[in-house]
């Protein structure tokens, strides 16, 4: 990933190597035993940019001198770091996560940051763990701004960066079969519909009802914008989407379908969340980010051992 515009001067950033292309003169990367027969989740013998990204993440380790590496979920670099003495704060997810690899890597991180409210959601491979988990709450960068004034029938669905299963003809289609609203796209999806927007506050806060998926984010910026929304969970390789959205449900925060609605539903669905007057503050959205700062700190400062 480039270095994103805005970004302060004095903060270094480092684009890695891909770790899942296609190499000259080699298979997949699929077929070159990259979970070291369920010991891991992703170390394909042989490749090339596997072992420049693992490289480069011990040499800045190294010159730079760190005290804390942070790890969005890669059991291997967190592995990575702990075997070269970095203590290491590991951001999980929900899901079905009681593997030997995740088992492996929850069990050598210094603290575990699980970003949403412990109230709401336990996952059991936690459990073994529980000294070592802090539950932040939800981490949203919207947290703390004022939502716009509500406009009346109009849907967003908030699509993230990618990665949906649903298409540009399901939305076409959820928006005939609703015609008393208006729906708009922040996002992308499936086959590259759609596009990215850097900041969808004021959409996301003005619309009636937001659809949106189950990802931490996603339901971190539901919450803070106080949002009547209709989640619907994606496939995800450890379920954590699913088991996220049961908690919602559970809870009372949002409407909640296994899948992505046939058209006939959605007049439904859209009204069911018209109605609701969800409890968000319980998501913990407020303070989350400064709590998740605050393990970081101790970590790398060495009050948190």
């Amino acid at each position: 990933m480039a270095r994103p515009s805005g970004l302060r001067d004095e903060i270094s950033w480092v684009q890695l190597d891909r770790d899942d292309g296609l190499e000259p003169g080699q298979p997949s990367p699929q077929d070159l035993d990259p979970t070291v027969g369920g010991l891991l989740h992703w170390a394909p013998l042989g490749h090339q940019g596997h072992r420049r990204r693992l490289a480069r993440i011990a040499q800045e380790l190294t010159q730079r001198a760190v005290t804390a590496l942070v790890v969005d979920t890669s059991v291997e670099v967190a592995l990575l770091g702990r075997l070269l003495g970095v203590p290491t704060v590991l951001v999980t997810q929900p899901g079905r996560r009681g593997d030997a690899a995740h088992t492996l890597g929850l069990a050598t991180a210094t603290r575990i940051i699980a970003p949403w409210p412990a109230e709401l959601l336990r996952p059991p491979h936690l459990a073994d763990v529980q000294d070592s988990v802090v539950f932040t709450g939800g981490i949203s960068r919207f947290e703390g701004r004022r939502s716009g004034r509500a406009r009346p029938r109009t849907v967003l669905l908030l699509a993230g960066g990618g990665g949906a299963e649903v298409g540009a003809e399901d939305l076409r289609r959820a928006s005939a079969a609703s015609p008393d609203y208006t729906w708009a796209l922040a996002g992308t999806l499936g086959g590259d519909s759609g596009s990215w927007q850097d900041d969808p506050w004021a959409d996301l806060s003005s619309a009636e009802i937001v659809v949106s998926w189950a990802g931490q984010n996603a339901v971190a910026d539901l919450a803070a914008s106080d949002a009547r929304a209709v989640v619907v969970p994606q496939e995800r390789p450890f379920d954590e989407q699913r088991a996220t959205a049961v908690a919602l449900r559970d809870a009372g925060l949002a409407v909640v379908g296994p899948r992505w609605p046939e058209p006939d539903r959605w007049p439904d669905l859209l009204g069911e969340a018209g109605a609701l007057e969800p409890a968000w503050r319980r998501w913990e959205v407020e303070g989350a980010a400064r709590r998740a700062a605050a393990v970081v700190h101790g970590v790398a400062t060495g009050v948190l051992r």
